[in-house]
């Protein structure tokens, strides 16, 4: 097994085809295909089932490209770190975001990264809080914002926001920041929550067990674009961060109050994996990272929150 077998492998099972991957590895088909047949003479399976709409993976063909995209991005940020450091700076980082944050971050950090440092790729990954610490943990992402972790040997945090998680429902409701409601009140309507065992799940229900009253689940999604639709419509209520819903509060498509006190808050942090070292690249992004977070913030765009960091 070598890393031209596993790039010539990863391209055909990303475009399902031989005849694009040779055209995208600059190589002639054949050369492709022998790559391909060495790569599983070697691992003693199939990793493709070959016929006449492509190249489809097999089972083992799956778990094998979760490893090979692992392995030519380690060899990727190991070449990234060992450069000449009077050159500019390049590799892949990948930075995970939470799905309430992306709209508020993504396009910032981008924009940052770019100006910055024009040679470095960045990969941005989004989902919920459990998500990301697995990825993070696999070495699928070598940065992430997450809330409520606690440092481990195996994760550095650096707590970076303290925000309040407010009531979100339909327009129809007439929810207002100038009024805020008791979790009590928010309880008596169907909820729509985040698929358990989600971070946001279990704050909420937390909190409700607390009070002392019960929630009606009416539906649960791992999708945050879902979630918001559902109460768009008016299928339910449910409790977000006041981040989240900026957008659609200002366009009448979802109506928002905060919590009455003591209300409901999350800490958002920096989370790193403590068992490796930061690349050059990754360091420069998380710096970039941590600017367009302070800035946002600082700009008034980060609404019901206190700066941590």
């Amino acid at each position: 097994m070598d890393l031209k077998q596993l790039r010539a492998f990863v391209t055909v099972a990303e475009t399902g085809n031989v005849t694009r991957a040779s055209a995208l590895l600059n190589l002639v088909q054949p050369a492709v295909s022998r790559q391909l047949r060495l790569l599983e003479d070697d691992l003693g399976t199939e990793l493709f089932e070959r016929g006449r709409h492509g190249m489809q993976l097999t089972a083992p063909g799956k778990a094998m490209l979760e490893y090979a995209r692992r392995i030519l991005d380690e060899v990727a940020r190991a070449k990234a770190e060992i450069q000449p450091t009077e050159g500019p700076v390049a590799g892949i980082v990948s930075i995970g975001l939470l799905a309430s944050t992306c709209d508020l971050l993504a396009t910032r950090l981008a924009a940052e990264v770019a100006r910055r440092h024009p040679r470095i790729r960045l990969r941005l990954t989004i989902g919920y809080a459990g998500h990301l610490l697995n990825w993070l943990e696999a070495g699928d992402v070598d940065a992430a914002l997450i809330y409520g972790q606690k440092e481990t040997p195996a994760l550095r945090v650096k707590p970076l926001l303290e925000e309040s998680l407010w009531a979100v429902a339909a327009p129809a409701a007439r929810l207002s920041r100038r009024r805020p409601l008791p979790l009590a009140r928010v309880a008596r309507e169907p909820f729509i929550l985040p698929a358990a065992p989600q971070g946001l799940r279990a704050v909420i229900e937390h909190a409700a067990t607390e009070a002392g009253v019960a929630l009606q689940v009416f539906a649960e999604t791992s999708a945050l674009s879902v979630q918001k639709e559902l109460v768009a419509q008016g299928h339910g209520w449910t409790i977000l961060p006041a981040v989240a819903v900026t957008q659609e509060v200002e366009r009448g498509t979802l109506s928002a109050a905060p919590l009455a006190a003591p209300g409901l808050k999350r800490t958002i942090v920096l989370a790193t994996p403590g068992s490796r070292q930061a690349t050059a690249p990754v360091r420069c992004v998380v710096d970039a990272l941590m600017h367009c977070v302070r800035t946002t913030f600082e700009q008034g765009h980060w609404p019901d929150a206190r700066w941590l960091g």
